[in-house]
């Protein structure tokens, strides 16, 4: 990175910011995004960094092929969801104009009444047409043309979603997937593997940009230029803004995941990144409802912390056999008084069925009270030892495997479950560790696993004593503990 500010080029005199790294001419697409936009491959893929621009020089590259006369087929992206593909046609259609490319947007359009599927269509003067969609592959299954997969890893099944585009660009079309990256395991993972290891035998282009390669190329002087006064970050050079970045990030993991094009270890890892994304809320979804009139039972789970660690309250509501969050309370630093004010106003609603609260340590007193205010049958204090910690995994585990939770798509989240590590020690026993760091000590994860708990039909975790005396056999006679086990032991 350049060391000192050199004097400003001619286009940059009136430029606000202190980004070092300024291009002698004025450019409309950085490097990295300049050498996408011209690679002409039958089929590419970007690893990238978060927020870098690539998807927004994907969308000149599309509007660029279609104001040509011999452009013959349609194209057809597919975003993570629905706000996300009406921005991008919203986006080409801004290029349409700039480029006088004689494109008019149609809207929402249905492709089939039957299915549910629409897309977002821009259609060009050649009569070819942009398709922009949510993440439903389905959509453009039979038809033909260019495919673009942006944020490719986060798919719920990417393998799935990848052999219906290499159809779909089987009759002269090409294929572009854009994404970060979402653990080792994930299938995007694997196809960057297999293009650098094992000879790259689909033929892809292969493109890749982290934050310290976008920075180098000029990405912080495009920001900059975009940025209104008084913004922090328009006193930031690349040094200070890459800081910036990785301070924010829930740990280091997830840093060198979102931001440098290193996947998360998920060999480590209880829950991988496919698991967790696969039981997110897709887009703009209103999950925090008025619980004064939820249709479905509530169930609580409260992990409780003071100095160091977060105080989680997490709420569910069962509808059917799906367990929606509903509300995610964190506390940091709070008096017990303000933290039982908070718990009490949840456990006063009228379709509160039970509450599991973690009685460890600081958590005794806390439990007590509630028991007494709300009685056992409504609260239920549970002290953590290595088999009810185990208890407690398992199903959370077996929930993600079946789909039947919900949570909110949130970093801090999904870095708690993340964070959760099996071991086994000497002696044969399992044990459930996590660092301690500035998003908590995985309090999240205890929070839902306890409110999951509360939510079961049958089982006791209020004392530790059955789990001494008999806790294996308790244990294989839960079925969702013994199935994920199993799979666990096949995989």
């Amino acid at each position: 990175m350049t060391i000192g500010r050199k004097p400003l080029p001619a286009h940059a005199r009136k430029f606000r910011g202190k980004a070092l790294n300024i291009p002698e001419e004025d450019t409309f697409l950085l490097k990295y995004q300049e050498d996408w936009v011209k690679d002409q491959s039958l089929m590419r893929i970007m690893e990238k960094t978060r927020r870098c621009g690539v998807t927004f020089g994907t969308g000149y590259d599309l509007v660029r092929q279609h104001s040509l006369a011999t452009m013959m087929v349609d194209s057809w992206i597919s975003s993570r969801d629905d706000t996300t593909a009406k921005l991008f046609l919203q986006t080409c259609m801004g290029f349409a104009r700039v480029l006088d490319a004689g494109a008019r947007s149609l809207g929402q359009q249905v492709l089939d009444a039957d299915k549910g599927h629409s897309a977002y269509v821009g259609r060009f003067s050649n009569e070819t047409a942009l398709n922009s969609l949510a993440s439903n592959p389905d959509v453009f299954a039979g038809k033909g043309g260019n495919v673009v997969l942006d944020e490719f890893a986060l798919r719920d099944d990417p393998r799935m979603v990848y052999a219906i585009a290499m159809a779909t660009i089987d009759w002269g079309g090409r294929l572009a997937i854009v994404s970060t990256h979402r653990g080792s395991d994930n299938f995007f993972n694997q196809t960057i593997r297999k293009i650098r290891e094992k000879g790259n035998p689909q033929g892809f282009s292969l493109h890749r940009v982290t934050l310290q390669d976008a920075l180098d190329q000029g990405f912080l002087w495009k920001l900059q230029t975009k940025l209104p006064d008084g913004d922090p970050r328009l006193d930031m050079d690349e040094a200070a803004y890459f800081d910036y970045q990785r301070n924010r990030a829930a740990d280091e993991e997830s840093f060198l995941q979102e931001y440098m094009c290193s996947p998360a270890d998920d060999a480590s890892a209880f829950l991988s990144y496919d698991l967790i994304a696969s039981c997110e809320y897709r887009g703009a979804v209103d999950w925090e409802t008025d619980l004064e009139h939820a249709k479905g039972p509530l169930y609580v789970g409260v992990d409780i912390g003071r100095d160091h660690d977060l105080t989680v309250i997490w709420v569910l509501e069962r509808l059917g056999d799906v367990m929606c969050t509903r509300r995610v309370v964190e506390m940091h630093k709070q008096e017990f008084s303000a933290q039982e004010h908070e718990l009490y106003s949840i456990l006063r609603l009228p379709k509160v069925r039970r509450c599991c609260i973690d009685q460890t340590g600081i958590g005794r007193q806390f439990a007590e009270r509630a028991t007494k205010k709300f009685g056992k049958y409504r609260v239920e204090g549970v002290t953590f030892t290595g088999p009810v910690k185990e208890e407690l995994a398992y199903p959370l585990r077996a929930s993600f495997e079946d789909r039947s939770v919900r949570i909110p798509e949130r970093n801090e989240i999904r870095t708690d479950l993340r964070a959760i590590k099996k071991e086994t020690t000497a002696a044969g026993n399992i044990r459930f560790t996590a660092d301690r760091g500035k998003n908590g000590h995985s309090d999240r994860f205890w929070a839902l696993a306890l409110a999951i708990h509360a939510g079961k039909q049958t089982g006791n975790l209020s004392t530790p004593v059955p789990f001494n005396r008999g806790g294996q056999a308790a244990r294989a006679n839960n079925s969702r503990f013994a199935m994920s086990r199993k799979r666990e032991m096949v995989g």
